[in-house]
């Protein structure tokens, strides 16, 4: 036996498939290439099969019919100085911390967030959010910018009561932060049309009355130097969105609420409260 068919009947092999594609071969078991009549180390592929139907939860693309999908959602802890205070914290120069909410957690603008349970005060926090369109770990704060994909508008919905019960218990904050319909986003802005500024406004309304109100050069940490931060802890993936933070003013909603916030140079968030 020549010694390419001994290789070709005794080899066992796995190789990485694209996204979604599981490749299937059994030792020895090889595709030829219809113009190649040479043996192809290429396994054959089917198609998983799951239990039930896999949700990728996503994003629209403002102007577009493609949808951006999510990974991650990483949000920034007090990153505005009277935000902090009014907190009851120091808003000094000290690391950035980070938690996150659930991806299916997220809700589109125009949509109803459903009062959640357990609960009898719900706060606003409306932030400018940042998409990754390329991953990295230790990334530098000057290549940052080169990581993203683009911007929206969203608010981190807060049940702040069992926030604070939460924080005294020394607990993680899930249950304060994760709940269902808690990423209210808006469609996401391309970053080569937004027009970002030190200077631009970030703005939320409630039933037409103004909330909060500042500027994206308040934050205490920029989107470069949050993202080479974050990126310092989990390596970073395309589709993973970054919540950036809020301004001073957050505040309780109530059933029947119309919220309407924005980013100047990025777009507008509107949803209403229900039962």
């Amino acid at each position: 036996m020549r010694t390419r068919d001994l290789f070709s009947v005794a080899l066992s092999f796995r190789v990485d498939a694209p996204a979604g594609r599981v490749p299937v071969g059994k030792p020895g078991q090889m595709r030829h290439d219809p113009i190649n009549t040479e043996p192809s180390a290429m396994p054959l592929q089917a198609e998983p099969s799951y239990v039930f139907a896999p949700v990728v939860p996503s994003l629209p693309v403002a102007g577009s019919a493609q949808r951006f999908p999510v990974r991650r959602v990483y949000c920034v802890g007090r990153n505005y100085a009277e935000h902090a205070r009014e907190m009851g914290h120091d808003p000094e120069r000290e690391p950035p911390f980070f938690f996150m909410k659930t991806p299916d957690a997220l809700l589109g603008s125009g949509g109803v967030f459903p009062y959640p349970p357990a609960s009898s005060d719900v706060h606003h926090e409306i932030e400018l959010v940042v998409a990754i369109g390329q991953g990295g770990s230790d990334i530098a704060v000057d290549a940052a910018l080169g990581h993203v994909w683009g911007y929206a508008v969203g608010l981190d919905m807060t049940r702040r009561d069992l926030q604070g019960q939460a924080k005294k218990l020394g607990r993680p904050w899930e249950v304060g932060k994760a709940f269902d319909a808690a990423a209210p986003c808006s469609a996401l802005l391309p970053a080569q049309g937004a027009a970002l500024a030190p200077s631009a406004a970030i703005w939320l309304e409630v039933n037409g009355a103004s909330r909060q109100r500042g500027k994206l050069g308040d934050m205490i940490w920029s989107v470069p130097e949050i993202i080479a931060h974050l990126s310092r802890l989990f390596r970073l993936e395309p589709g993973d969105l970054i919540f950036s933070g809020t301004p001073a003013g957050v505040g309780p909603v109530q059933r029947g609420d119309r919220l309407r916030g924005g980013v100047d140079g990025v777009g507008a968030l509107d949803i209403s409260v229900g039962a």
